[in-house]
């Protein structure tokens, strides 16, 4: 099972995430002798110097960013989805990078806030660059997985610029947004294995007029590639909404830059969907 790169995806992911663990821990233990305690509800009333509280956000920030994924620590999720059957790609997407967000809300707002808005900007940032700059390259991809691959990552900097927002409407956004892409991403690589057992291969130029021979099957890509886009009336259109109302309150900057992700998601839909479906292939199924 998976592609013949599996195990050079499996080493990055493990290297990414250890690195990321590691300082984690570190702030663990270092939270552990000065509180003497593990216990969460503690360490959540413990008043942090906010020095202290910096570098402490920063460890927790390395492991939860590699999980979302976050720009610059994300290319190991296009090898991972590239490389891994059908079945890991939606556990990968349904289940694992929401664990980067759990972190964030769960530990290091509440445990950490001061940090947290001083570094606001960080994540703004990164953010930023994640929702343009991975919409970008998605564009360009040849490789169905490797498209909705970059695609979630963009997906995951509407996460963090919601959560981040520090308002309701931001966190409720990043929360919603979550939900969305863990049934709307998984469902997207369940359509691509459908068509993947047929001709075994995931090159967008090798398949086309695929509405004449599966007009149901193209029906259903196509309810959740809108959803993905975040077309109104659907659940992507609800976190994304959310997340830029959040954005515009804390900065609209952040806010418009973040919209442009959206007009770019469009595209990408736009070409996968024309590539895929509309434009005739001398290929059959």
């Amino acid at each position: 099972m998976g592609g013949v790169r599996r195990i050079y995806a499996s080493f990055k992911f493990f290297l990414y995430t250890l690195l990321g663990s590691l300082l984690m821990l570190v702030a663990i233990l270092w939270m552990y002798l000065d509180a003497g305690t593990a216990d969460i509800p503690t360490l959540l009333d413990a008043d942090f110097p906010v020095h202290v509280q910096t570098w402490l956000w920063l460890a927790f920030f390395a492991s939860f960013a590699v999980k979302m994924p976050m720009w610059p620590v994300h290319t190991w999720l296009p090898d991972a989805h590239v490389e891994a059957p059908t079945a890991g790609s939606v556990i990968l997407a349904g289940v694992m990078l929401k664990m980067g967000g759990y972190g964030f809300l769960r530990f290091s707002i509440p445990m950490f806030p001061e940090a947290s808005e001083t570094l606001m900007w960080l994540v703004f940032g990164l953010s930023m660059v994640a929702v343009v700059y991975t919409s970008l390259v998605a564009l360009v991809q040849e490789d169905m997985k490797k498209l909705i691959a970059y695609s979630s990552i963009a997906h995951m900097g509407f996460v963090t610029i919601g959560i981040f927002a520090l308002n309701p409407q931001g966190v409720e956004g990043g929360i919603f947004q979550m939900l969305s892409h863990g049934v709307v991403s998984a469902a997207l690589f369940l359509c691509v294995g459908v068509v993947y057992d047929r001709l075994h291969t995931r090159e967008i130029s090798r398949y086309g007029g695929l509405v004449n021979i599966m007009p149901k099957y193209a029906l259903v890509f196509m309810i959740f590639a809108m959803a993905s886009v975040g077309l109104p009336g659907t659940s992507g259109f609800v976190g994304e909404f959310l997340a830029l109302t959040g954005a515009y309150l804390a900065d609209s900057r952040v806010a418009f830059v973040a919209a442009l992700g959206v007009i770019l998601a469009a595209a990408i839909c736009f070409i996968f969907i024309a590539g895929s479906f509309l434009v005739l292939s001398s290929r059959k199924i």
